[in-house]
């Protein structure tokens, strides 16, 4: 794909990461997603330099150019991310016809919808039943995107995100959120059962990883109870099955035995 197009593209994804931003921060708070930004501390409206993605966080030094306040790195880093994501997005999924148009134009929503799952469940320790049951919704429709989906494809969702509900019940939350198996209702969907069984592996296991090496560096730091989010290793997890093509189990055998 054309260079410049991905720059295109990246550029469009931080954009989009901007408006993410402010829809972590105003959902469930009461405020609409309308009217100007402006600095939390100086209630100051910033002016349209001061709103350039990343760029504006790096030229201010971090810091609101008036009051001098520091703005959260959370900013720029969704903004980066979010046009890093656009350009895998477009390379994987690139439109060259209306059908595969439609179909880039689905993974873009998608992955918005998951940012913003991934921030808020980072930021607050829960995931959004509004924007899971959206992301679950299309999910599922775009299964039936130009193609009849096989029965395991259909059955893919609620197969995946049974395990977590178990999890979820057994454990009366403690151990999983309920919120963990709604959305993994959508990445069954969205990949299927075979590579979604992949993607609950790479999340487990990156999951753990991360979390010994937060243990280990602020132990003396963190005291008493410490709840995970997980929603953001599933979505990672998924990603790197769907964009990268990784596979860590292969069922496909047990799947020919099964007559799908």
């Amino acid at each position: 794909m054309d260079l410049y197009f991905l720059l295109l593209a990246f550029i469009l994804g931080t954009i989009i990461g901007s408006f993410l931003n402010v829809v972590v921060f105003r959902y469930n708070t009461g405020m609409g997603l309308g009217g100007r930004s402006r600095c939390m501390s100086c209630a100051r409206n910033l002016t349209w330099i001061e709103l350039v993605p990343v760029f504006s966080f790096l030229s201010q030094k971090g810091t609101c150019r008036k009051c001098k306040t520091k703005i959260s790195w959370q900013y720029p880093l969704v903004e980066f991310l979010a046009g890093v994501l656009f350009v895998l997005i477009f390379f994987a999924f690139p439109p060259v016809t209306l059908i595969t148009g439609i179909i880039t134009l689905v993974q873009l929503v998608v992955a918005s919808i998951l940012m913003v799952i991934v921030v808020y469940d980072i930021k607050h320790k829960i995931i959004p039943d509004l924007l899971v049951y959206i992301f679950a919704a299309i999910a599922f429709i775009h299964l039936f995107i130009f193609q009849t989906p096989a029965l395991i494809d259909v059955l893919a969702g609620p197969l995946l995100a049974l395990p977590f509900a178990l999890l979820w019940l057994v454990s009366k939350g403690r151990w999983m959120g309920l919120g963990d198996a709604k959305i993994m209702l959508g990445i069954g969907w969205m990949v299927g059962f075979a590579s979604g069984i992949s993607a609950v592996f790479l999340a487990f296991w990156i999951g753990a990883a991360v979390s010994v090496a937060w243990m280990l560096i602020a132990f003396r730091k963190v005291k008493g109870h410490y709840e995970i989010p997980f929603a953001p290793y599933l979505v990672l997890g998924m990603y790197i099955v769907l964009l990268f093509g990784v596979s860590v189990i292969d069922i496909r055998p047990f799947l020919g035995i099964l007559g799908s």
